[in-house]
């Protein structure tokens, strides 16, 4: 089996964030903690990498995965405009369980699979994840589980469904707590924002998470969201 690191424990969190890194850059895959549930991470930039993530998780093309970064500046280097109401939401949800779908910047070299010109992005709120990602650059990650399985929120869970095909698991203890009113497998609240680039559009919330619909409601106006 792929070695475990406990990262609560100073010398396996040093080694363990080590071969993360050095995992990621060689296009293989890592399970990291994140606020809402572990999640698998590849390197956003390489094809391979991202293949080896939807064929881990049993999906296809068609559902590519979301992209986690380190800072809100990300958002304006892989997005090609973001809407004002975006802007208000990351500054009160990010980092935390929030995820945005905008159009991606066309240049971008990038392969996440069949996302019809858009990217998904989430700042995370976890200490281990903010740190590899402002190492690594944006991660493609998803759920740390098999399609049809519920969300893995400890290492166990994402060692079960995944096995083999991950390089290197980074053991965090149960996540989700950040979130006590929420189901913990619930993950983040995703967010359509495409549709507000036209004057009468519309943000849908296409995920129900761990961020209630009345906070998004709340930050973006009721006559903002669908």
């Amino acid at each position: 089996m792929p070695p475990v690191f406990d990262t609560a424990v100073p010398a396996e969190l040093l080694a363990g964030m080590r071969l993360a890194r050095g995992a990621i850059g060689t296009g293989e895959l890592v399970v990291i903690p994140t606020d809402t549930v572990y999640g698998v991470a590849a390197d956003a930039f390489s094809p391979v990498a991202v293949a080896r993530l939807l064929d881990a998780k049993g999906r296809d093309r068609t559902a590519p995965p979301p992209v986690l970064v380190p800072g809100i500046p990300t958002l304006d280097a892989l997005a090609e405009s973001v809407p004002d109401e975006v802007r208000a939401l990351v500054a009160e949800f990010w980092p935390g369980g929030l995820t945005v779908i905008l159009r991606a910047r066309p240049t971008l070299d990038w392969d996440l699979g069949e996302t019809r010109g858009t990217v998904a992005l989430r700042m995370p709120s976890d200490t281990i994840a903010l740190e590899l990602l402002s190492e690594t650059g944006p991660l493609a990650v998803s759920s740390a589980n098999r399609t049809g399985e519920p969300a893995a929120t400890t290492i166990a869970e994402a060692e079960r469904m995944l096995g083999d095909a991950v390089a290197v698991y980074l053991d965090g203890g149960t996540v989700g707590s950040a979130y006590p009113a929420a189901d913990p497998r619930s993950g983040s609240t995703i967010v359509d924002a495409t549709a507000l680039e036209h004057p009468e559009g519309k943000l849908r919330i296409v995920r129900h998470g761990v961020i209630p619909d009345s906070e998004i409601v709340r930050i973006v106006g009721p006559e903002r969201c669908a």
